[in-house]
C-alpha cells in the first residue's frame, strides 16, 4: 500500500509538470462552422424535435430528464443516395483502444475509442454511429491529430434516420479496469461485448464547452478544464482501497498521498457524477466511520434542481444519501455492492 501511494505521488508530480502545455485540437469532422464561430444550428444535428440543443451534451432531451453524453455533429456532404460522406478525424493524438465494427452491438453502432496518454489526465475520445471504420484503425494503433479514422453514418442497434446521420462525439474518463465484475454483479443478462470500453464504464464531459473554452484561450489543456468544474456533491468514504481510477488519473489529486495507510477519501463530483477532485485521508481522519460508509458532506441544491437528468443524492432524514447515479459511480470506483 505504501509503495502504491508513493507511485501515485510520483505520477501526480509528473502529470502536474506536463499539464501546463497547450494542446492542439482538431474538430472531428470537416464541418467548418464551429471553427468559424457560427451558432450551433450550423453544426449540431438535432433529434426529431428539431431543437439544436437536443444534439448537445447534458439533460437536453425528454424535458431535461434524458442525459446525452456527447454532441451530435451534422453532415456536410452526402452521396446521391443521401448517405453522409464526411470523414471523421481524431481530435487528438493517441492510441486506439477499442473498435466496434458491428452496427448492432450497441447504441453507439460502429464506434471507435481512442485514449490520449499524452494529455493530462489521459482522457478518451469516442466516435460513434460510423458508416465505416478506416482499414488501418485497430486496437493498439497510434493515430495522429486530424487523422481520418472512419466515415460518418447512422449506425446503431436501433434506428437513426438517414437524414439525421451524424457523428456522436465524446470526451471523458474511464471509470474502472474491473468493469466486468461490476457488470456481472448488476445482472444485465447479456454479454459485455466491449470490455472496459463499454459505454457504461465511460463518463464524458461536455466536449463543446471544452472546445469553446480552448478556442477562447480560457483554458490550454484538459487539466485546466478539470479545474473549472463545479462540485454538486462533496462526499467522504472510509476505505483503505486506492481505486485504479486515481492511479490512472493522479492529476486529479488535490493533496499528496500519505506515506502510510490510506484511511479514506474526500471526493468532489460534478453534476454528472464525474469524480474530478480527490483528497486522500489518513485512518485518523475517518476514525469512527464504518468501513465503506459514505457521508455526503455538501450538496449544491441549486445545481441538483437544475440538472434533473442525473440523480446524485436523495434525502435521508435531515441530510442526504447517495442517489442512483452516484451509487453507480461509487460501485465502479470502490467495488461497493
Amino acid at each position: 500500500m505504501r509503495r502504491t501511494a508513493l507511485s501515485i505521488f510520483i505520477l501526480a508530480a509528473a502529470a502536474f509538470a506536463r499539464s501546463s502545455d497547450r494542446v492542439d485540437l482538431a474538430w472531428p469532422t470537416p464541418n467548418p462552422a464551429w471553427e468559424q464561430g457560427r451558432p450551433i444550428e450550423a453544426f449540431i444535428q438535432p433529434t426529431g424535435s428539431g431543437d439544436p440543443k437536443s444534439g448537445c451534451y447534458g439533460g437536453v432531451r425528454d424535458g431535461g430528464l434524458q442525459f446525452h453524453e456527447g454532441i451530435d455533429i451534422k453532415a456536410t456532404a452526402r452521396d446521391r443516395h443521401g448517405e453522409p460522406k464526411d470523414p471523421v478525424f481524431a481530435a487528438l493524438p493517441g492510441v486506439v483502444r477499442h473498435v466496434s465494427r458491428k452496427a448492432g452491438d450497441s447504441n453507439y453502432g460502429r464506434y471507435i475509442v481512442i485514449e490520449h496518454p499524452d494529455v493530462t489526465p489521459a482522457v478518451y475520445t469516442l466516435y460513434a454511429h460510423l458508416a465505416s471504420v478506416a482499414p488501418a484503425i485497430a486496437e493498439g494503433v497510434r493515430v495522429e491529430r486530424g487523422q481520418t479514422i472512419g466515415v460518418m453514418g447512422h449506425s446503431s442497434n436501433g434506428s437513426i434516420p438517414r437524414d439525421r446521420a451524424h457523428l456522436h462525439f465524446e470526451i471523458g474518463l474511464l471509470m474502472t479496469r474491473d468493469f466486468q465484475t461490476w457488470y456481472i454483479a448488476r445482472g444485465f443478462g447479456s454479454p459485455n461485448d466491449h470490455g472496459i470500453w463499454n459505454g457504461m464504464n465511460l463518463m464524458g464531459f461536455d466536449p463543446l464547452d471544452f472546445f469553446d473554452r480552448w478556442r477562447e484561450r480560457k483554458i490550454d489543456n484538459v487539466q485546466d478544464y478539470f479545474k473549472t468544474m463545479h462540485a454538486q456533491v462533496r462526499l467522504r468514504i472510509a476505505t483503505h482501497k486506492i481505486p485504479d481510477f486515481i492511479q490512472r488519473y493522479p492529476s486529479l489529486l488535490r493533496a499528496p498521498m500519505p506515506m502510510g495507510l490510506v484511511g479514506g477519501w474526500e471526493i468532489e463530483c460534478d453534476w454528472t457524477g464525474i469524480p474530478f477532485a480527490w483528497w486522500p485521508l489518513t485512518p485518523a481522519e475517518v476514525a469512527g466511520m464504518t468501513p465503506n460508509h459514505v457521508d455526503i458532506l455538501e450538496v449544491d441544491r441549486a445545481s441538483a434542481v437544475k440538472h434533473r437528468a442525473k440523480v446524485l443524492v436523495r434525502a435521508r432524514g435531515s441530510g442526504y444519501a447517495p442517489g442512483r447515479d452516484l451509487e453507480i459511480v461509487l460501485q465502479q470506483l470502490f467495488g461497493l455492492r
